[in-house]
């Protein structure tokens, strides 16, 4: 299990906390990953909550992927996962994941939700993996396509 606080490696991988200059790479990473890719302002404001958290993965130094989440009182949410196309398949979103998941337990958090395209099968597995159990859907959510959400929680074991 990635461990909150820490440099992971992993077939030369680093996660570790954002910074201003991994900007632009988690925006080129979001524009190559979602059809409707949040903002450079979006990403910004999320930095800046002391609630929330952006983690990259970097191989040799070059970011390859990203995973940006927050929490309230027990809630925790992971808002966006996305890892560059080239370096897809190499369990690099789990390891995101993983530590995700972690920082939301260490934070007190019980539950923590997530939303994910209902064609991103994929992913959704992968989240299964996790324990996260489908809740329900949102439906139309989703634009360019139109899709419902598949609305996904993990319950912390108390």
């Amino acid at each position: 299990m990635v461990r909150e606080g820490l440099n992971q490696t992993w077939q030369d991988i680093i996660i570790e906390d954002s910074a201003a200059d991994d900007l632009a790479a988690v925006i080129e990473i979001e524009r190559m990953s979602f059809s409707t890719p949040w903002s450079e302002t979006s990403f910004f404001n999320e930095m800046k909550k002391p609630k929330s958290f952006l983690k990259v993965a970097k191989k040799g130094g070059k970011v390859v992927g990203y995973i940006c989440g927050g929490w309230i009182i027990d809630e925790g949410h992971i808002l966006d996962v996305a890892v560059h196309p080239e370096y897809r398949r190499l369990s690099i979103a789990s390891m995101l994941v993983s530590l995700g998941i972690e920082r939301l337990r260490k934070e007190g958090c019980r539950f923590v939700f997530l939303e994910v395209r209902s064609a991103n099968e994929p992913a959704a597995r992968m989240y299964s993996k996790f324990g996260f159990e489908i809740i329900g859907t949102r439906k139309d959510y989703y634009t360019s396509p139109v899709e419902d959400a598949v609305i996904m929680m993990l319950k912390f074991a108390v």
